[in-house]
C-alpha cells in the first residue's frame, strides 16, 4: 500500500487548504452571527448569504463535487486529504464545495440507480448546488440500526405508490432548499428478509408529507435541521421508484459505504483543528507559574491526541485504498472499523481540547462545543457503533472457523 499523495491529490489539497484559510475560516464569525440573530424565529433555517458566495468561489477554484470519482477524477484515496481539510469547518466548508451530507450519498445513489429522467430532474440540480435533499430511513418506533425492521409501508396502487409511516432524525429536511426525499420502506412484507424494502423519490411538496418537528441535538440546531416526518397516504408516480422493487436494502448498503468514509475523513479534520486550538491555548495561558504547555498533564493530553489522530488517519487511508481497488464490499470490515473508531477518537480529542480551554471550551467563542456535539452524533449516524463493531467481530471470528 502506498499512501503518498498523487499529483492530483496534492494539488487539490493545497488549493482546498488555501480556500479554507483565505475564505472559509474568516467567514465563520459572520455565519454564526447570522444564525444567532434568527435562532428561535421562523427564519432560523435561512441560509447565511456567505455560503452562496463561498460556493461561487469554490467553483472558480476548481473545488466542486470532488467526492464523486466519475466527475472529479479523484479516487477515494485522493479525496481523503481534501475532505479532511473541509472537516476543519464542518458546518461551512463541505457545503461550499458541494460535498456535504446527506446530499453526497443521495447524489451517489441517484448516479448509480436513478433513471435518466430521475437524474435530469434531481441529480443535475443537486450537482449544481441549486437544491438540497434528504434520506428518510430511520424510524422512531423500531430499532433502525437493523434496517430490516423498518415499518414504513410503500404500497403499489395502479400507477402510483402510496407511502404511510413515520421517520425521524432526517437530516437536512428543515432547510427550505431540501426539495427531494429518498424514502425507504417495505413494499413486500412477505418477501425474504433483505428483499422486503424499496426506495422511492418523494418531492417535498407532495400532499400528505408532513414535517412534524425539528429535533435539536444537545440543544443545538444546525442550519439544515434534523426532523421527524409523517407520511399520510403520500402518493407518488410508480416511476419514482429507485432501482427495482425489493432492492432498497442493497441500495442502502451501496449508499452508506462511501458516506461513512467521508464522515471519517471530516472527523479527522475536526480533530486536527481541535489539536491546533489546544496547542495554541496551552502556549498562551499560564497556571501555577508556568505555561500550560509546560504542565505534564497537558503535554500528555496533546501527545495522546496526536497519536490517536495519526492512527485513525492511517486506517482511513487504508480503507480508501481498499475501496478504490475492491469496492465498498471488499472494504466492508475496514469501513465498519473506521466508522466505529473515528467518532470516538474525535470525541476524545475534542474533549481534551475543551478541558485545556477551561470554561471557554464550552462557550461559542471557540468551535469545540459544537464539534463535540456533531462528533458524538456521528456515533449514531449511518449506523451506531454497535452495528459496526458487530461487523468487525463477525469478520474476525470467521477468520478462526
Amino acid at each position: 500500500m502506498d499512501f503518498e499523495p498523487s499529483t492530483a491529490a496534492a494539488d487539490h489539497t493545497k488549493r482546498m487548504r488555501a480556500f479554507l484559510d483565505e475564505k472559509v475560516l474568516p467567514a465563520e464569525a459572520g455565519y454564526e452571527s447570522f444564525r444567532a440573530e434568527r435562532r428561535g424565529t421562523p427564519q432560523e433555517w435561512d441560509l447565511p448569504p456567505v455560503v452562496e458566495e463561498l460556493k461561487t468561489e469554490a467553483r472558480g477554484r476548481g473545488l466542486w463535487n470532488l467526492f464523486l470519482p466519475s466527475i472529479s477524477g479523484l479516487s477515494n484515496l485522493d479525496y481523503a486529504p481534501v475532505a479532511e481539510v473541509s472537516g476543519w469547518s464542518p458546518t461551512i466548508a463541505p457545503e461550499a464545495i458541494n460535498c456535504q451530507a446527506p446530499d453526497t450519498g443521495n447524489m451517489e445513489t441517484l448516479h448509480l440507480f436513478g433513471t435518466p429522467e430521475q437524474k435530469e430532474q434531481w441529480l443535475e440540480p443537486l450537482l449544481e448546488g441549486e437544491i438540497r435533499s434528504a434520506f428518510a430511513m430511520t424510524e422512531p418506533d423500531v430499532a433502525s440500526s437493523d434496517a430490516t425492521n423498518i415499518q414504513t409501508r410503500i404500497r403499489r396502487d395502479g400507477d402510483e405508490y402510496v407511502i404511510t409511516g413515520r421517520k425521524w432524525w432526517i437530516s437536512g429536511s428543515a432547510d427550505p432548499r431540501c426539495k427531494i426525499f429518498i424514502v425507504m420502506g417495505k413494499t413486500d412484507p412477505e418477501a425474504a428478509k433483505h428483499r422486503q424494502q424499496s426506495m422511492v423519490l418523494v418531492p417535498r411538496d407532495t400532499p400528505g408529507l408532513e414535517i412534524k418537528r425539528h429535533l435539536p441535538t444537545f440543544g443545538y440546531q444546525d442550519q439544515h435541521g434534523h426532523s421527524e416526518l409523517e407520511f399520510h397516504d403520500v402518493r407518488v408516480p410508480a416511476s419514482n421508484l429507485l432501482g427495482e422493487e425489493g432492492g432498497g436494502f442493497a441500495i442502502a448498503q451501496a449508499r452508506l459505504g462511501p458516506g461513512r468514509i467521508h464522515h471519517c475523513m471530516r472527523l479527522i479534520g475536526m480533530a486536527e483543528r481541535a489539536i491546533d486550538l489546544m496547542v495554541r491555548r496551552a502556549r498562551s495561558r499560564t497556571a501555577f507559574g508556568r505555561p500550560l504547555a509546560d504542565q505534564g498533564v497537558v503535554r500528555e493530553q496533546i501527545a495522546h491526541s496526536r497519536i490517536e489522530v495519526e492512527q485513525a488517519r492511517l486506517l482511513v487511508l487504508k480503507t480508501a485504498w481498499l475501496i478504490d481497488r475492491y469496492g465498498s464490499k471488499g472494504a466492508a470490515t475496514e469501513i465498519a472499523a473506521i466508522k466505529a473508531l473515528c467518532p470516538r477518537m474525535a470525541c476524545g480529542v475534542i474533549d481534551r481540547a475543551m478541558q485545556v480551554h477551561g470554561g471557554a471550551g464550552m462557550s461559542d467563542d471557540v468551535p469545540l462545543a459544537s464539534f463535540y456535539v456533531w462528533a458524538r452524533a456521528l456515533r449514531f449516524a449511518d449506523g451506531p457503533d454497535e452495528v459496526h463493531l458487530r461487523t468487525v467481530a463477525r469478520q474476525e471470528l470467521g477468520r478462526h472457523d
